[in-house]
């Protein structure tokens, strides 16, 4: 009899510790079944192209800052060489003034049929609407548009000196997606026909209008506020509705690479954000990687505000995304 509960205790104990183990393997990301050799983001590049964005003042459509950056952006991805599109067009905006915006593609491996799309928008809000003190001023937009746009440029920099993955990666800027109704005034002003927000004005055209005839991605990757100091990255509501796989997929590489601390585990309620209308106009399945603060909510209590600076910037957190989502696109087949 003794000996019977000895060789149940031990399977007991044999169970107990697998379970653990699995428990710690999952905690920390599941081991991809191939290593892949992932060339190393640069953090502090990532970072130059954050600061190099503020350097022409906020990117707010109709203004010389705004022009400066977009062809800063198109001469970067040219020197990377990228195969670029240029989507310039038209919109109204809810205070009636006629935008000049301009989505920027830049494809890489334009040859491969599977693709996986990269974004970020890249025009800042005109007015600091959150800010107590200056509600009407513009603000610099560090984080809010330049640092998804620095991490994507620094991922092109990475593509264009290394052995390219083996699909096809396409980055897409999104203009126009900050220009929605001021604090308070949200579904005020009645919306044209074929425009359901007024904010994401890129991402609404460009799903609408594509810059390839039925152009399609096997997913995609939303990047939003993503350089903040100590930032959080919890599971977006609408990014587990429409493509809970790709979300897995990113977090499951971001906790193998020791970031569990940045890719929570929890699961909050879905934004308006251009990765929306990416998977409801567009039909594409599209994540979004996005600043949570618990206690505070999205974006962090310096959103739509002056204190959206350099001072705010990390080229820590710039590196865990960027260096999250290189693995992402080179173990992809």
């Amino acid at each position: 009899m003794k000996i019977r509960q000895i060789i149940i205790a031990a399977l007991l104990l044999t169970v107990s510790c697998t379970s653990d183990k699995q428990k710690k393997q999952a905690d920390s990301g599941a081991q991809p079944a191939i290593k892949v050799d992932v060339p190393a983001f640069n953090a502090d590049s990532a970072y130059h192209f954050v600061k190099r964005q503020l350097d022409f003042g906020p990117r707010i459509p109709n203004t010389r800052a705004h022009a400066q950056a977009g062809q800063y952006f198109v001469e970067t991805f040219k020197r990377f060489g990228a195969q670029l599109t240029i989507q310039e067009f038209q919109q109204q905006n809810f205070d009636g003034r006629t935008l000049n915006l301009k989505n920027i593609v830049a494809s890489f491996n334009p040859d491969k049929t599977k693709r996986i799309l990269l974004a970020a928008h890249w025009d800042t809000r005109p007015f600091s609407d959150k800010d107590k003190e200056k509600p009407s001023e513009p603000f610099p937009g560090a984080n809010d548009g330049a640092s998804g746009v620095g991490v994507l440029l620094e991922i092109a920099r990475v593509l264009a000196s290394s052995k390219l993955p083996e699909v096809g990666v396409d980055m897409i800027f999104f203009d126009g997606e900050d220009w929605g109704e001021r604090e308070g005034e949200e579904d005020s002003h009645p919306l044209p026909d074929g425009l359901q927000k007024w904010w994401c004005l890129g991402s609404q055209h460009w799903a609408r209008n594509k810059h390839k005839p039925n152009y399609s991605a096997f997913y995609g990757i939303l990047l939003d506020m993503v350089g903040a100091k100590n930032a959080q990255f919890h599971r977006e509501g609408y990014s587990m509705e429409f493509a809970p796989s790709v979300v897995k997929k990113v977090w499951d590489h971001g906790h193998r690479l020791g970031y569990s601390h940045a890719f929570i585990n929890q699961t909050q309620m879905g934004i308006t954000d251009d990765h929306l209308f990416v998977n409801t106009l567009a039909r594409i399945p599209m994540i979004n990687i996005v600043h949570f603060e618990p206690g505070i909510g999205y974006f962090g209590d310096f959103h739509h505000s002056q204190r959206d600076n350099m001072d705010i910037i990390s080229a820590e957190t710039l590196g865990i995304v960027g260096t999250t989502v290189l693995n992402v696109i080179y173990y992809e087949r």
